[in-house]
């Protein structure tokens, strides 16, 4: 019993000193690192986020771009930081599936991190050159279907988020294309619109404007409901593939072990932000759906679906 009593000492007498630390909580400035160059969707959110925990929070917010390594080493940088809330990482979807499909990755998308909540979704276009008589979903599949194995689909790489809508829609549409990488996708898209290829799923927030100035034609958008930016463009499912679902989305993370009052308060402030009208209004204008998950458990099991949907992909392509 003595042990008993004095093991609870020891846990209450923990417990009352982190109180205050968590209460002080944050007490200097705060890094989120972006994993990707300046510039991006990913920056550009990790950007709104700081400006609205400076004002929530009360302390300086630092962006910092560490590149490299399809955004594994800014990744792994934040995942052996400190778990205290102060150093925090923006991401995209190829934060879970570089793991997948790039060996020696070096960090774990759910072991490694604290989910703290989703900042937004992003339909993924597909687009094809313009003046090309394939005007319609069916009509693309159908020419690509006659060149099996040869029609184009252009991508930022293995594992990458138009690289994954790809195969996707090919699983679905029962078509094999020849996947061409680049190290970005501004070349490829290029491409595009030169003909070079025969087409690729990009970003709404990117091809949108090339769309719109004819520079591009857009088929078809992947999530559920069309897109505002291209409100004329049907969705997939609309097109003949029903059930096709493929987003975009950008979200925030901590070290794993950071402490869940912590985390709370983050994904509180950041749903904050997103929520405000003229932050909405903003991404909007671009094509961009601010989105904050209800809870980070409510996100923790958004990455766990994603996270399996990647290994299914993955496992096909390496025959498992």
């Amino acid at each position: 019993m003595r042990k008993f009593l004095r093991a609870a000492a020891l846990v209450a007498s923990s417990m009352l000193g982190a109180a205050p630390a968590l209460a002080a909580y944050p007490d200097h400035p705060i890094t989120i690192v972006v994993p990707v160059a300046a510039g991006g969707t990913v920056d550009l959110l990790a950007r709104i986020v700081a400006k609205g925990l400076e004002e929530k929070l009360g302390q300086p917010v630092i962006v910092e771009n560490k590149a490299g390594a399809s955004g594994a080493i800014g990744t792994r940088y934040v995942a052996k930081s400190k778990p205290d809330g102060y150093t925090l990482l923006a991401v995209a979807n190829t934060f879970v599936s570089v793991p997948e499909f790039l060996p020696g990755a070096g960090y774990d998308a759910l072991k490694d991190f604290a989910p703290i909540t989703q900042t937004c979704s992003i339909p993924m276009v597909l687009v094809t050159p313009p003046g090309r008589p394939e005007h319609t979903v069916q009509a693309f599949i159908e020419r690509a279907r006659k060149r099996s194995g040869s029609a184009t689909m252009g991508s930022s790489g293995l594992g990458s988020t138009g690289y994954i809508a790809a195969e996707l829609f090919g699983a679905q549409a029962k078509v094999k294309f020849l996947h061409v990488y680049y190290k970005g996708n501004s070349q490829a898209l290029l491409d595009v619109m030169s003909g070079r290829l025969d087409g690729m799923f990009d970003q709404v927030s990117t091809s949108g404007p090339n769309v719109k100035n004819h520079r591009l034609q857009a088929l078809a958008v992947t999530t559920k409901t069309r897109s505002s930016m291209l409100p004329d463009v049907p969705t997939l499912n609309e097109a003949g593939l029903p059930g096709f679902e493929d987003e975009t989305f950008n979200a925030i993370l901590a070290p794993a072990g950071t402490p869940a009052p912590i985390v709370a308060k983050l994904h509180d402030a950041i749903a904050g932000t997103l929520n405000q009208p003229q932050v909405r209004e903003r991404l909007a204008q671009q094509g961009i759906e601010a989105k904050a998950s209800a809870s980070p458990a409510a996100f923790r099991s958004y990455l766990q679906a994603y996270l399996e949907k990647y290994r299914r992909i993955a496992a096909g392509i390496h025959g498992k």
